[in-house]
């Protein structure tokens, strides 16, 4: 029961509570009222029918919250991490959508920035073509070329267990294979297109903890509730929170995902002299995972080295001599061959008319050290969701599909969906639908399933194809390496899908 003294005290009390509309009214003030029949002004009384039509078991949900205590926006893109951001500012770059209000919640404190001069961070991306083209048009590119970043001019892929390999030169394509950028440049050009546009507004240390759409209630809009008790309402609500997606899950949407029981290792390495200009991509498939040497500069590369948990583990406690070692070995190491697919492999270039020479593998420049608290590990796994979208919302990056990094593929295609997605809602915008509306968003999904679903089944082939030493499957993906190799239509192929053209 309430502690009063008086009779006085407690409507005095209740007054007090009444006029704060924050306040929620509790079960003993109702038993109060009841028994004592305290007499209140008909002004009091009115607020207190208000509070109790409005209060629903003690409890306060995103539906029973009156909608003027709702800030509005067209849009709210819920993560604001590489490809969030990115969105933020295509939309803000789009002419039929430049006037449209979007608000950018981010779990995480304001970005501090990236400072050029600084040491080169762990976290890269290998950025294709399209994906660059993406940033000259939201003026971004300017702001990375100004900064660093490494052209990568050839790429090798080889076995451990024959001698296959497949070799991307720069000179079968009109642009670089691919540019190495460190994740907080990205971050960092974006942003200060978003900073700078009047209809964008960004919300820090903004975690979603419920949302509502259109399908779960008679309302048109889509709602939210932040994890401080903050609301927001949006025409469209996309999803660009990664793969613990909450928008997702409330979207109903059924998700296919693997764990694959391994992780991913990254370091930033100093290399040797034999380095030269570093404007190689190297990476070797290993018996527990592919290991990949990313150039950033002419005597630094990124190491992306995904194997077992236990050794991901025990390498990134390893003391920097014996983890040096350890890396050097794995590109270098004569593992045990399998007889039958090496003689296929050979006698598949004989056939061709290629002899050993042409097809030997070349060996990456030595590392000589690993840049301080510079190594990290993080999980792998396949994920899909079987729809991108929904009534009053869309699902972008992480939050729809995830893959493995042996291609170097994730973030391109997080990109592809910005792309596809700003396309389809200034042409749905221009025709005059709604950017809620599903029968127009399921064209962005169409566009993206057409060129996500290919890469996404041939990256976790391949995962799958080199996760075994079976000698069967040793010989089916050495003469398919090889016969990529052989065959400059198929292997251009190939090349230009993952450049994204």
């Amino acid at each position: 029961m309430l502690k009063v003294s008086s009779l006085t005290a407690r409507r005095k009390e209740l007054n007090n509570c009444l006029t704060n509309e924050n306040f929620a009214f509790p079960a003993e003030m109702l038993a109060f009222l009841r028994i004592r029949s305290v007499a209140l002004p008909a002004g009091n009384i009115r607020v207190l029918s208000s509070k109790l039509l409005s209060t629903k078991n003690g409890t306060d949900s995103i539906g029973s919250r009156s909608e003027s205590t709702k800030a509005h926006y067209d849009i709210i893109i819920g993560g604001g991490g590489l490809v969030g951001t990115t969105l933020a500012a295509a939309l803000s770059s789009n002419p039929t959508l430049a006037d449209k209000k979007v608000l950018l919640l981010e779990g995480a404190p304001e970005f501090k920035g990236f400072d050029p001069a600084g040491p080169y961070q762990n976290r890269v991306s290998a950025i294709n073509k399209n994906s660059i083209e993406l940033f000259k048009s939201i003026d971004a590119w300017s702001h990375i070329e100004a900064a660093r970043y490494k052209p990568v001019k050839q790429m090798q892929v080889w076995e451990s267990n024959t001698d296959a390999l497949i070799q991307f030169q720069h000179d079968n394509f009109a642009s670089d294979v691919a540019c190495i950028i460190e994740n907080d440049l990205i971050l960092d050009a974006v942003y200060a297109k978003v900073k700078d546009a009047p209809n964008v507004e960004i919300q820090n240390k903004a975690r979603i903890q419920c949302v509502r759409l259109p399908k779960d209630s008679q309302s048109q809009l889509s709602e939210l509730e932040l994890q401080d008790g903050r609301t927001f309402s949006c025409d469209l609500l996309i999803g660009a929170d990664g793969a613990n997606s909450v928008v997702r899950k409330e979207m109903g949407v059924d998700v296919f995902s693997l764990n694959y029981e391994r992780m991913g290792l990254v370091a930033t390495l100093d290399l040797g002299d034999d380095a030269c200009d570093n404007s190689v991509a190297w990476q070797r498939f290993l018996p527990t995972g592919p290991v990949a040497l990313l150039p950033l500069t002419d005597r630094l590369s990124s190491l992306v080295w995904s194997t077992t948990n236990e050794q991901a583990k025990k390498l990134q406690c390893l003391p920097p001599n014996e983890f040096v070692d350890a890396l050097n070995e794995a590109f270098c190491r004569q593992y045990p061959r399998v007889e039958l697919a090496d003689k296929a492999v050979q006698a598949l270039n004989t056939f061709f008319g290629h002899n050993a020479t042409q097809h030997q593998v070349q060996y990456p420049p030595k590392v000589c050290g690993v840049k301080e608290k510079s190594r990290a590990t993080f999980p792998l796994g396949f994920l899909h969701a079987s729809s991108y979208v929904c009534s009053g919302a869309a699902l972008v990056g992480d939050a729809a599909h995830r893959i493995h990094p042996l291609a170097g593929q994730g973030v391109n295609l997080g990109f592809s969906d910005v792309r596809y997605l700003v396309e389809c809602l200034a042409a749905g915008a221009y025709a005059g639908f709604k950017l809620g509306d599903k029968q127009h968003l399921i064209k962005y999904e169409r566009k993206c399933l057409k060129k996500n679903v290919p890469i996404m089944l041939g990256v976790h082939g391949l995962h799958t194809l080199y996760s075994t030493d079976f000698s069967p499957v040793v010989l089916f993906r050495s003469l398919g390496l090889q016969l990529t190799q052989n065959l400059p239509p198929i292997k251009n192929l190939f090349m230009r899908g993952a450049m994204g053209q």
